[in-house]
């Protein structure tokens, strides 16, 4: 399933998805850096179809194809074709390539609380006995499911065949990506789906809370009692799904993610980070306290100092935290599913956090995108419908801009020139 160091290492249970959510390759794939320029995109490489269907045939003799009969393997393999537009977005994570106020201010803000408190209401008795059953909160799976799909509206619209073939045969990680190839070919042997279901992002993963296929087989679960285990049309399965993932991968029933704290003046930060983990004591003793100066509780027996950005919010994070990182490895990504439900949950009343970024020019909400999409219009760039989606058009017309009004040129969305361009 989604900012990790650079790029994830592959582990047996956590990383159940390789790349970014299918609501920010929808929304974010763009790969737009805040403190360079946003590269141009990458023109997709011509690939032979005589080469993918040579690789295609040494797949089938490998071991992870063993279990999928020659009928399975030719009825979805014999007329395939490699779809080379995926290749260009092996390189460009947005977990990675957002600064941190950037990446949340678009997964957390007023709309998709307002979206995840509706969702939550709908689903009440579902998440209820989801959170009995596998002991995580119900807020905490919402979290997910707004960040990973927004809420099921952007479930990605690529062929998993047809992807997943692809990054089998070209590019970087193909050990990894036919792995999964061969895991939705399982899925589609053994009918868990049809392959029209079986559509989701570039790099695999599906589902209202997008699973990668081999995720499918380790914590999909049929909650609504129909004998499917469906996580694309029944958000139940999904929800509960999203629930037994996190259960095996450590959640721990009872214990918060962490807290944002007040970290003492002149405290050495250096060699802190999630892993680095001490009892609470010692960070009570440090002189730690939660951000509003009130105790650390006691909820935690042990934590690590995270933070983001020097300067910025600093987290006690506990295993649950880490639980929240393997479902994409990486803390921005776990920041945001923390906060979003936070939120949900009516444990913080905000959308940010209490402390400040570490910056002059926060990032933009999706809405605050669409305001500046639609200035632009105004100012007659054409960049399409404006949908709080900043892509390529969009960060050429920023460009101009910021060159017309003598700032940065970067192609960034900020608040700086959304201002600039209100007056």
């Amino acid at each position: 399933m989604r900012n990790r160091a650079l790029f994830p290492t592959r582990r047996s249970l956590s990383l159940h998805r390789f790349w970014a959510p299918a609501v920010l390759a929808a929304a974010l794939a763009s790969g737009a850096h805040a403190q360079t320029a946003a590269p141009s995109p990458e023109a997709p490489p011509v690939l032979s179809q005589a080469e993918f269907q040579a690789c295609l045939a040494r797949l089938q003799d490998t071991q992870a194809f063993a279990n999928l009969s020659d009928d399975t393997f030719r009825r979805y393999t014999a007329t395939l074709t490699p779809d080379a537009t995926v290749l260009p977005l092996l390189n460009r994570q947005p977990e990675f390539s957002l600064p941190v106020w950037d990446y949340l201010a678009m997964l957390v803000d007023e709309q998709r609380v307002a979206d995840g408190k509706a969702g939550y209401a709908r689903w009440q008795n579902e998440l209820r006995q989801i959170e009995q059953r596998f002991g995580v909160p119900a807020d905490i799976v919402v979290g997910v499911w707004g960040v990973e799909s927004n809420f099921g509206q952007n479930l990605g619209g690529r062929s998993l065949v047809q992807s997943l073939s692809t990054l089998s045969c070209f590019g970087r990680r193909q050990a990894y990506f036919s792995g999964e190839f061969a895991a939705v070919l399982r899925i589609l042997q053994e009918g868990h789906m049809t392959e029209d279901k079986l559509r989701g992002s570039w790099a695999g993963a599906f589902g209202q809370t997008q699973f990668m296929p081999s995720t499918f087989f380790r914590s999909a679960v049929d909650f609504d009692g129909d004998g499917r285990r469906d996580i694309v049309d029944s958000v139940p399965d999904a929800l509960a799904s999203t629930a037994q993932f996190l259960k095996n991968a450590g959640w721990r029933t009872g214990q918060p993610w962490g807290w944002e704290v007040q970290v003492p003046r002149g405290f050495d930060t250096r060699g802190a980070g999630r892993k680095a983990k001490k009892p609470l004591a010692t960070w009570r003793a440090a002189g730690f306290t939660l951000v509003n100066g009130q105790p650390l509780p006691d909820t935690l027996d042990s934590a690590g100092l995270m933070i983001p950005a020097a300067g910025g919010p600093a987290f006690l994070v506990g295993r649950n935290f880490d639980a929240l990182y393997s479902y994409n490895a990486s803390e921005n990504y776990g920041l945001a599913i923390a906060q979003l439900a936070n939120v949900i949950g009516g444990r913080s009343a905000q959308v940010g956090f209490v402390t400040p970024w570490p910056t002059d020019d926060p990032g933009l909400s999706r809405a605050q995108n669409r305001e500046l999409q639609i200035r632009l219009l105004g100012l007659g760039h054409a960049i399409g419908e404006p949908d709080g989606m900043i892509g390529a058009k969009t960060r050429e017309a920023i460009r101009a801009e910021q060159q017309r009004l003598g700032m940065t040129v970067d192609g960034r969305a900020g608040q700086k020139l959304l201002r600039a361009l209100s007056q």
